[in-house]
């Protein structure tokens, strides 16, 4: 897989900006989510087999078919929240399923004690908190805070009822009610302050990510209006140069063939690639060939010296040195009238390669080019930049020297 490959899918996986919630968006949220439901299936799973085991006490004393019932009631929907606890699967409708039926069970606890009065406390005080943390997975924070009061107070109504409000069981059923609602309080906050870290850093996440996003499509909208610049001086207006001052059969030719190169570059404007070529290797030596062939369209002689051993580099990179080359040649060639033009090539193997075109017209002042002269600061520095490369331009009253070079990373 290429880079530019590696990158396009890297891309894709970004959310817009502006678009709704998405897993990914939500990432630390959903893993806090799971984490506290692992650890809820644990505290449960231990609370409900000490539950369990004094349960199965009082059935082996000759429970009553309604102590059985109950037993069955509590603990099918358990087992259900801790299955779907352990497998991340259904945890909101399994943890409402039994925060609901444990207080209906609860409050029905007068209904079967009689037969099976214990001297300690009942079997399904142990499941008061485990009720708590099932309505911290299933409701909103109101209906949790709901839960944490409301449970422990119906527990402790039943254990006044059980103990037929007598002085000694007021006390203990104070005790237990004060100490539940503190516990419960404590899991309901942090539970709430885990979630709160967690939504923080999904929101801080998102933000990164949109201003990410914003700065990568300026950068974008930047270097396409600079390639359509770059685009539109080297074959449009060169093409239209070209066809105005064509006063020969040789030049109306050369002005059709830069019109139809003008107009394929244009149809292939929403194609990245296809504007500078592909990442496939070509010979350093092609870009000799390639700029041989711009010296014979636009008519000009030069010496062309070729240096170094040759290699290969990226094709993106070779077709940027030429058109960056081609455009130096034809700033010679309009002012300079292509005095002393020279071009030399010097190539060092795969890693590194250069271009130099150099006149010995009468220079001009590189720091005083406006703004809006894109021959240069598009069709040149520019393009050089948009592939890792450099160009320089040294001018004087003894001439104009433009360097183009890559060195590969």
């Amino acid at each position: 897989m290429s880079a530019d490959t590696a990158l396009r899918d890297a891309w894709s996986q970004i959310p817009s900006p502006g678009t709704a919630e998405t897993e990914f968006e939500r990432f630390t949220g959903k893993r806090m989510e799971r984490i506290l439901a692992t650890v809820v299936a644990i505290g449960s799973t231990l609370l409900g087999a000490q539950a369990l085991v004094a349960a199965l006490g009082g059935v082996s004393q000759g429970a009553s078919a309604g102590y059985i019932a109950l037993i069955v009631i509590v603990y099918v929907p358990l087992l259900a929240m801790l299955l779907a606890c352990v497998t991340g699967r259904g945890v909101r409708l399994a943890s409402a399923c039994f925060a609901s039926v444990y207080v209906v069970a609860l409050a029905a606890w007068p209904l079967v004690m009689d037969s099976n009065r214990a001297p300690g406390q009942p079997w399904i005080f142990f499941l008061v908190n485990v009720g708590v943390v099932a309505a911290m997975l299933a409701f909103p924070m109101k209906l949790q805070l709901v839960w944490a009061f409301g449970v422990p107070l119906v527990y402790g109504y039943v254990r006044l009822v059980e103990g037929e409000f007598t002085s000694r069981f007021w006390t203990s059923a104070a005790f237990d009610v004060s100490f539940t609602i503190i516990l419960g309080i404590v899991i309901l906050s942090l539970g709430w302050m885990f979630r709160a870290v967690a939504a923080g850093v999904d929101n801080a996440r998102g933000q990164t990510v949109a201003s990410y996003a914003a700065a990568a499509a300026a950068a974008a909208a930047e270097e396409e209006r600079v390639s359509i610049a770059a685009l539109m001086h080297d074959s449009v207006l060169a093409a239209l140069i070209a066809a105005e001052r064509a006063d020969t059969d040789r030049a109306r030719d050369l002005a059709v063939s830069m019109a139809r190169e003008a107009l394929t570059r244009l149809a292939n404007t929403d194609a990245g690639i296809a504007q500078e070529g592909s990442d496939a290797p070509v010979a350093t030596a092609q870009i000799v060939i390639e700029l041989r062939r711009a010296l014979s369209e636009i008519g000009a002689d030069a010496v062309v010296e070729e240096r170094g051993s040759a290699g290969s580099v990226p094709g993106r990179v070779a077709r940027a040195l030429v058109l960056a080359a081609r455009q130096a040649i034809g700033n010679a060639v309009t002012h300079a009238h292509g005095r002393g033009l020279h071009l030399v090539v010097d190539e060092k193997g795969d890693d590194e390669v250069s271009v130099t075109v150099a006149d010995t017209g009468p220079g001009f002042d590189v720091d005083a080019i406006g703004e809006d002269r894109l021959g240069i600061r598009a069709s040149i520095i520019a393009r050089m930049a948009g592939v890792a490369g450099t160009a320089t331009i040294v001018s004087g009253s003894a001439g104009t020297t433009v360097t183009l070079g890559w060195e590969r990373a």
